[in-house]
């Protein structure tokens, strides 16, 4: 039990090691940490509803998953090539596209849970 546990404890390492040098470099995830922190301080300050709380953390890990993944597609693709060629060009938009889709739909959510209660506030 305990060799199990402590296997899979070890095996955080490199996503923990993965995760600060993403935030450290990508200005990409900067910006969505940064908009992360702000969604916590309006919806502490507006008192979203529990339910409110999930969708936007569910929204906002979509977010960071995408950005991250993209962030490992593009270091991959550069390790491969830093030539524009086509198919690697393809691939590194479809992340990127990725991202966009996933941030659009978390602005959405967050456009539906904060601008009734902003308003409210008016």
């Amino acid at each position: 039990m305990f060799n199990w546990l402590a296997s899979v404890t070890r095996s955080f390492g490199p996503a923990w090691a993965g995760l600060w040098w993403a935030l450290k470099t990508q200005r990409n995830l900067q910006a969505h940490a940064i908009a992360s922190g702000l969604v916590v301080v309006f919806g502490v300050g507006l008192k979203i509803e529990t339910w409110e709380w999930c969708a936007v953390v569910l929204a906002a890990g979509l977010v960071w998953a995408a950005e991250l993944l993209n962030t490992a597609i593009e270091a991959l693709a550069d390790r491969v090539t830093k030539e524009r060629e086509e198919p690697i060009r393809r691939v590194k938009d479809a992340a990127a596209a990725g991202v966009l889709v996933a941030a659009l739909a978390a602005l959405a959510l967050g456009m539906i849970v904060f601008l009734p209660k902003l308003w409210g506030l008016i």
